[in-house]
């Protein structure tokens, strides 16, 4: 192809249009990508659909027996008839799909799934499972459970090219059976491992692009060394001329020992930017790397911090045996709740005060040092604020001071003092400080992105006794999306690879900083861990059955991490302990002042649609399409229904009192019409002034077609 575009370009050196027709017809050649990243596309995908009710015409797989542990059997069905047997039973007579030999069986109802191939037309509703309010007016976050390529088609209606902000951390493909494709685990020997991964991510990252804000949003990417370099290049493929950069992140400093590898302590972010999106320039709360035994916080905006420990000359317990002392911590609060007196000499243990955590002026390498001042003189200190408690070490807990000369300079004009952390501490700003914000590295060394500390042992204290495999610091998250949506008090943030709620819960710590209404969507299905199928199984129970969904990642992770999120308790009702870190820093406990509501996707009929029938199903696409805010409208008993922010008009000799509505509620930003006649809804259309309107059910049937033709 090379050769041949040389060739075009001497030849329209001498006959210009000769040249131009060539070029339009060599085009779809070049289309055909014989260089770059190539892979099988595995067409066609499919989902299993448990709990969709079968109809004649379903494509359908035959379950396993209940009780085995096998796998279902992968060959594709359509129901001809479904009838009702003398005991009342409904068996379904099925015919093998693109066999080219008809085979014929029938079986009962109960034991067919539906499948949809991602061919297939499908035309999505969603159910509401529950929600939390604590947010008042505020936009609802939204967690959705359902197969995610089938909810982004969704929100296709409701929010292309109006986000703001992506965030995924899809399946890494280790091998390990940590992701499926069509329903299946793909294994480490898989042979098409890598091309079903590529086929998976295309099809989805090629929706998330007609969602993303073209002028200016990001995609965020999270991955680690198993398909970053597939990765990069499947991004410069489905994202041409963008911007796109990876940024090399540790999330363990300690490192994971690999057989006949490197110990691996980071993974990778790639972010794509459209349009005018570029990295702000940003104080991380976190961004210097602070050695154990030197915990002195850097200068600037804060006070000069100092370590407790004493270093240098007569550090050692031997040349002041008065100070070498415990200090007690509380682990919940991290406040110091008592000053215990120095240990005896030959001893080395600090007596125990039930759950608090003593802290000894032990060295990393763990000889004795000690503390620069007495228990007495700490105490007058604790209580004017200047003792602060830092990080946890192997030891207990980083104990940092003022010294006389660092708390003379807090109380005068040099700084102003803007309030107590939560541990007591003097919280100030040194007045005229130079920020020290910049555009970040392509390097990250922050100690709060450590994904044990902050993902997995935060995680725990939402959820006490359940388990995810490794989530994502929460602050990690929260400063990836700052870079970009920091500023934008109004931003849309959607994460297709939900996980355990990481997304959401960072956003919510933005909006905490400026009173921000930004809001998140999270998409996840409700799959169970290899370990817990095969239990299930085994007991006798399959995807759709209660006792297998309440184990799903969605009801059993996802949703009630949001809910401890907001009301800042567990799911037993208690109080989560401990205060959150870097930027502000505030009880867990106090939860957040935002809105979130729950669903589950729902597959609906063409028929009910245009007929009016599925309208409760609909509801919630109408509702997230006019912001997700304020009121859903869910019937129509009257004909038509104004909420805060949009209006629905099923009955058009009702147009007049629809209007009136409308006009009395400002706030409102999209109509609703339903109806087939041009005619009147053009004379609805010209009554709604600045309102936009929107044509039931033509847009919603228009608009997945339209889908089903760019996802296949």
């Amino acid at each position: 192809m090379s050769r041949l575009s040389d060739l075009i370009h001497t030849v329209k050196q001498f006959d210009p249009q000769l040249g131009v027709d060539l070029e339009r017809e060599v085009a779809p050649l070049q289309e055909r990508l014989p260089f770059g990243l190539n892979f099988e596309k595995h067409q066609p995908e499919a989902v299993e659909l448990p709990g969709v009710s079968v109809r004649v015409g379903s494509k359908v797989r035959i379950l396993p027996e209940r009780g085995e542990d096998t796998p279902t059997d992968r060959r594709l069905w359509v129901v001809q008839d479904i009838q009702r047997d003398s005991s009342g039973k409904r068996r379904a007579s099925l015919v093998l799909a693109r066999s080219r030999e008809p085979e014929t069986i029938e079986v009962a109802v109960d034991e067919l799934v539906l499948v949809a191939e991602f061919r297939d037309s499908i035309y999505p509703g969603l159910r509401s499972t529950g929600s939390v309010g604590e947010g008042g007016d505020k936009p609802f976050h939204t967690v959705i459970n359902g197969e995610n390529f089938h909810v982004l088609e969704a929100l296709t209606y409701t929010h292309r090219g109006g986000v703001d902000a992506i965030y995924i951390d899809p399946p890494y493909n280790t091998g390990a059976r940590d992701w499926k494709y069509n329903n299946d685990y793909v294994e480490g020997d898989d042979l098409y491992r890598h091309s079903k991964w590529l086929a998976f991510m295309e099809r989805r990252l090629k929706i998330a692009k007609e969602l993303l804000n073209p002028d200016q949003s990001v995609l965020i990417v999270s991955i680690d060394e198993k398909e970053y370099l597939r990765l990069g290049l499947l991004l410069e493929q489905v994202f041409p001329g963008e911007r796109i950069q990876m940024v090399s992140t540790v999330i363990n400093p300690k490192g994971v020992s690999r057989v006949d590898a490197f110990r691996r302590s980071d993974e990778y972010l790639f972010f794509v930017m459209r349009g005018s999106a570029a990295p702000a320039r940003l104080e991380f709360a976190s961004d210097v790397a602070v050695d154990v035994e030197d915990e002195t916080p850097p200068t600037g905006g804060d006070p000069d911090w100092t370590s407790m420990m004493r270093r240098g000359s007569s550090s050692a317990r031997a040349d002041r045996p008065g100070l070498f002392y415990p200090i007690y911590v509380d682990p919940e609060t991290r406040q110091i709740a008592e000053i215990g007196s120095a240990l005896p000499a030959g001893e080395h243990d600090a007596p125990t005060r039930g759950s608090l955590v003593p802290v000894l002026p032990l060295r990393r390498n763990g000889s004795e040092g000690r503390w620069q001042i007495g228990p007495d003189e700490l105490a007058i200190r604790l209580q004017q604020g200047r003792v602060r408690t830092g990080r946890p070490t192997a030891y207990g807990y980083v104990i940092n001071y003022l010294p006389d000369g660092a708390w003379a300079d807090v109380q005068s004009e040099k700084f102003q003092i803007t309030g107590t952390a939560p541990d007591g501490s003097v919280l100030a700003t040194r007045v005229g400080a130079v920020s020290r914000a910049q555009v970040p590295f392509t390097q990250w060394r922050n100690p709060s992105h450590n994904a044990s500390e902050y993902g997995s042992t935060l995680l725990a204290s939402f959820l006490p006794d359940r388990k995810f495999p490794f989530p994502k610091s929460l602050y990690a998250v929260e400063d990836a999306l700052r870079l970009f949506i920091g500023d934008n008090p109004e931003a849309i943030v959607i994460d297709f690879f939900a996980g355990s709620g990481t997304t959401a819960h960072a956003v919510m710590r933005l909006n905490r900083r400026d009173n921000g209404r930004r809001q998140s969507i999270l998409v996840t299905n409700n799959e169970v861990a290899a370990d817990e199928e095969r239990a299930l199984r085994r007991q006798g129970y399959r995807p759709g059955d209660a006792e297998w969904e309440a184990q799903g990642i969605c009801d059993y992770i996802t949703k009630p991490r949001i809910q401890a999120a907001i009301t800042g308790r567990t799911p037993a009702g208690n109080p989560i302990g401990g205060s959150y870190r870097f930027g502000e820093q505030f009880p867990i406990a106090d939860g957040f002042a935002e809105n979130a509501e729950f669903f589950t996707l729902t597959y609906e009929s063409v028929w009910r649609v245009s007929q009016h029938r599925a309208f409760g199903a609909l509801a919630p696409l109408l509702w997230l399409r006019a912001g997700a805010t304020g009121r859903r409208i869910s019937d129509l008993p009257n004909g038509w229904d104004v909420a805060e922010s949009y209006g629905v008009l099923r009955d058009l000799d009702m147009t007049s009192e629809f209007l009136d509505a409308m006009t009395a509620t400002p706030s409102a930003r999209l109509g609703y019409i339903i109806t087939d006649d041009d005619r009147r809804y053009q004379m609805v259309c010209d009554g709604l002034g600045d309102v936009t309107p929107i044509r039931l059910y033509s847009s919603y049937l228009q608009d997945f077609k339209i889908n089903n033709g760019i996802a296949s």
